[in-house]
């Protein structure tokens, strides 16, 4: 059996689509807790007369934005699937600046333990009102009388107990087939790019979105696509780096007031070049990419990841022809690791001040996941050189898999050592627990890991 076969299999019935409180000392940490162990009742009544009922509580979120990812939610019998958001009072959604933030643009309820009037509203960016429910006093104060619970990333699937059952041999084959088929479907989207703009360029988009992380792969993504290598390098190295910031949009005629001495002459010299070219590259307005910093270590501010993307394009003819190598790339990540300029090698942005120690432009980490997300898939042939790709510490969503998947990440741990077992955690979450808007109770997914053998 294959991966692709078992989705299949599955594919009919997988659905695509706080007043008079007891006890005064609690935050929202707490019912945040006792939401995430469904101690509260299914159905409401949102502010607005939306009959409400919670299919699934979501998952708990313990980075930037919404409170709780991939909740599932029926208002007045519509089902709606995507982040909630819970405060204690109404108030918080404007006075916590949500209403301003693309994060909070997809919140699908928002759930408070206090109404503070009419006047607070919760609305998004786009002024879309979210139905907002009142949680009831008396089932707080029964929550609150409850053990707080610990900060679990995700509840334990139905799929717990088969695949506990299952072989070490079957559960490598599972998630075998599951990197394998992730890796085709990411090699399918690369050609459908490559066949329209070319190798390069769309190994050029494809470096860019690498370099943004999850918070910034689509700005990223769009600066490339906006200025393709081979049009940045009719530029002088100088031109083309005030091309770059420029088009980001991290450059003002005052930046280098407030920068270093050191930094002011070169920042004032790339707003004068970038003024000349603006009209050629400029976004519009309500086109302009929305850079996040938010939970962003320095050495991964979006400035130096632009930085990255600006060095990298002098070489990008040389860079495309070593990408075409056989696995496991060598040349390619040596010339990728080797990358470095002498502003920033000493800079975390535009503006901060020299550092003590040289700083790679692009770490291990980051080359890994260019190499597991382009190069290795579109040589998926080369299994072996694959599967030898040892992982980095699991990120959240990781760990969201392999909680929901093996009921922890202790119990998940064998099967974290490699790359491709992450990717085939998130390909296999992203199909089933993603896609099931009924919070597994009817996925097919159980039943079908009782009939996976080992090919």
């Amino acid at each position: 059996m294959t991966y692709a076969q078992l989705l299949n299999d599955c594919a009919p019935a997988t659905n695509l689509v706080a007043e008079n409180l007891a006890r005064p000392n609690f935050d929202e940490i707490e019912i945040q807790s006792h939401w995430f162990a469904g101690h509260f009742s299914c159905e409401h009544t949102a502010n607005h007369g939306q009959k409400i009922r919670i299919i699934s509580p979501g998952e708990w979120n313990r980075g930037a934005g919404p409170d709780f990812l991939a909740a599932s939610v029926e208002i007045d019998g519509e089902i709606h699937s995507g982040p909630i958001e819970l405060d204690l009072d109404s108030r918080s959604w404007e006075l916590h600046g949500h209403r301003e933030s693309p994060f909070f643009d997809d919140v699908i309820l928002h759930i408070v333990l206090t109404e503070s009037g009419p006047t607070f509203f919760t609305r998004t960016s786009n002024d879309r009102d979210v139905p907002r429910i009142v949680l009831a006093p008396n089932e707080v104060n029964t929550a609150l009388s409850l053990p707080r619970l610990t900060q679990a990333l995700a509840r334990p699937g139905r799929c717990l107990n088969p695949l506990a059952q299952l072989s070490e041999e079957n559960i490598t084959s599972l998630l075998k087939e599951a990197a394998i088929y992730r890796a085709q479907q990411k090699a399918h989207r690369f050609k459908q790019t490559s066949s329209l703009h070319g190798f390069s360029q769309a190994l050029w988009e494809s470096f860019a979105a690498a370099m943004g992380f999850s918070a910034n792969r689509l700005p990223m993504r769009l600066l490339a696509q906006r200025l393709p290598a081979k049009k940045l390098n009719t530029f002088s190295p100088e031109d083309r780096e005030a091309i770059i910031f420029g088009t980001a949009g991290f450059l003002s005629p005052t930046l280098h007031e407030t920068a270093p001495p050191e930094s002011q002459e070169w920042l004032e010299d790339l707003w004068t070049r970038w003024w000349k070219r603006r009209d050629q590259f400029e976004f519009p307005e309500n086109r302009t990419p929305g850079w996040s910093t938010r939970a962003t270590r320095p050495g991964n501010h979006p400035h130096r990841r632009v930085a990255a993307l600006a060095t990298a394009a002098a070489q990008w003819r040389s860079l495309s022809t070593l990408a075409k190598q056989d696995p496991p790339f060598t040349k390619f990540t040596s010339a990728i690791s080797d990358l470095n300029d002498p502003f920033w090698d000493r800079h975390h942005t535009l503006k901060s001040a020299q550092t003590e120690n040289t700083i790679k432009l692009v770490g291990k980490s980051r080359l890994t996941e260019f190499l597991i997300n382009t190069l290795y898939p579109l040589n998926i042939e080369h299994w072996d050189a694959y599967a030898k790709v040892r992982a980095d510490a699991p990120n959240q969503k990781v760990k969201r898999c392999s909680e929901r998947l093996f009921g922890s990440l202790t119990l998940a741990k064998p099967h974290l050592k490699f790359a491709w077992q992450h990717q085939a955690l998130l390909q296999i979450y992203q199909d089933f627990c993603l896609e099931d808007l009924s919070d597994c109770s009817d996925c097919p997914f159980p039943e079908q890991l009782s009939t996976w053998t080992h090919d």
